[in-house]
């Protein structure tokens, strides 16, 4: 009896075993827990091209929006720990917590398997808008509290903080000096100030730069350490001295969720490693007006240096007491 135990043991091992070493042998589903045609979805459908023939299998985009981002997190979180669901995060993975006491899932409920780019925010008006600089949008702002409008997914999410910061570091109230009208993902906000339902918005680069390039907006500053190569003519909020904007800066990374074992672990780092070389990957980063960081910064780090300056600002604003 003993024997046969140990036969028995020894054969769910090597079953075990066996079915760990053949990650992946079905479709990945990469959840992207925002709608279509914003930032997030470009950056999972960019990710899911590219990774694919280094996988090995196919990576189907879902996209699951709701609760600023925090219900395909949730989803994501609370499914098997087997490498087939896993969660294209962005920066309110680390938001939410911080302004949100009952926020679904905290910070560091996930498996970190790696950044994978920087996406600078733009500040823009519609073409035909009288202001031509940061300046001069801040002046009429500033003159008519309240009645000038911006477009945001919410008042405590990275595209209302890019305009909430850029407002109190020109000594106004961040929660009062413009009207926030939010709408729900990036293609919505974009055709809000095309739409002239909003009088600028200050959201991914990846969402604005079309209707840049096609003259229908005009840049006005950026949020991202260093000028765009695309926009080389348009200043960073921290070139001109807004020191709170200045540190706003959207961001992708891949999850899992908690305990991914380890073989599934070491797959995708090779995948990213990958990914991070490939010209598919890195010309669509560029299109995007995004900057690859696959493999430059401890991802689980530097969510909590995120969740940290979010906690700060929600403080700072009045969001949490």
């Amino acid at each position: 009896m003993k024997r046969i135990l140990n036969l028995a043991a020894v054969g769910l091992m090597v079953t075990c075993t066996a079915q760990a070493q053949s990650y992946p042998s079905e479709a990945v589903t990469l959840v992207v827990p925002y709608g279509p045609g914003g930032a997030s979805d470009l950056a999972g459908r960019a990710l899911a091209e590219s990774a694919r023939e280094f996988l090995g299998e196919p990576i189907t985009v879902s996209n699951q929006s709701g609760a600023g981002g925090m219900t395909g997190a949730r989803a994501v979180s609370e499914s098997e720990p087997d490498g087939y669901t896993l969660l294209l995060a962005r920066v309110g993975m680390a938001l939410s917590p911080a302004v949100n006491e009952n926020s679904s899932v905290d910070w560091d409920e996930y498996t970190f398997l790696g950044s994978l780019e920087a996406t600078p925010m733009i500040l823009a008006v519609a073409e035909d808008s009288p202001y031509e600089s940061v300046e001069e949008l801040l002046e009429g702002v500033e003159s008519n509290p309240g009645a000038m409008a911006y477009a945001a997914s919410g008042a405590t999410a990275i595209d209302g903080f890019t305009v909430q910061t850029l407002l109190s570091d020109a000594g106004m109230d961040p929660l009062s000096a413009a009207t926030l009208v939010p709408f729900r993902g990036g293609g919505a906000l974009a055709t809000a100030l095309l739409g002239g339902h909003v009088d600028f918005l200050a959201i991914a680069a990846g969402s604005l730069m079309p209707h840049i390039e096609s003259g229908d907006m005009r840049p006005l500053m950026v949020y991202a350490p260093e000028r765009m190569d695309s926009l080389p003519d348009v200043p960073t909020a921290e070139e001109l001295g807004y020191e709170l904007a200045g540190q706003v800066v959207g961001w992708s990374a891949l999850y899992g969720p908690p305990n991914l074992p380890e073989e599934v672990v070491t797959t995708w780092d090779g995948v990213l490693a990958e990914v991070a070389e490939s010209d598919s990957w890195l010309s669509r980063a560029d299109d995007r007006g995004s900057i690859s960081t696959i493999g430059s910064v401890d991802m689980a780090t530097y969510a909590e240096e995120q969740y940290e300056f979010y906690r700060g600002l929600a403080e700072e604003f009045g969001y949490l007491e």
